[in-house]
């Protein structure tokens, strides 16, 4: 599948500051984020074991369920905010945030 043609002016923020944040009790790795992001900021792979114990009960239970298949962050400074992997998500279990200052 084609990557979508993002036009400059939609996008919403200076790269690196907004970045995607994933909420890993609802994230069932279904790629929406992957296929729609113009900037390769997504991809699916199995979820670190450092990861998995913060998770609440219904986190863990989707996890088990779907293999640990999540979707991982692998360029977030590359983020322009333009809000593509939100709408896409079908579980909601992405938003967008200002990046903290180092």
């Amino acid at each position: 599948m084609p990557k979508p043609v993002i036009e400059p002016n939609t996008c919403k923020a200076e790269p690196g500051a907004l970045r995607p944040v994933i909420d890993r009790n609802r994230c069932e790795g279904k790629a929406g984020c992957v296929a729609v992001c113009p900037y390769g900021i997504f991809a699916i792979g199995t979820l670190p074991p450092a990861e998995r114990a913060g998770l609440n009960w219904k986190g863990r239970i989707k996890g088990t369920f779907h293999g640990w298949q999540q979707a991982l962050l692998v360029d977030v400074d590359a983020c322009r905010a333009c809000g593509m992997c939100v709408a896409a998500c079908p579980e909601h279990a992405i938003r967008l945030e200002k990046r903290q200052a180092a």
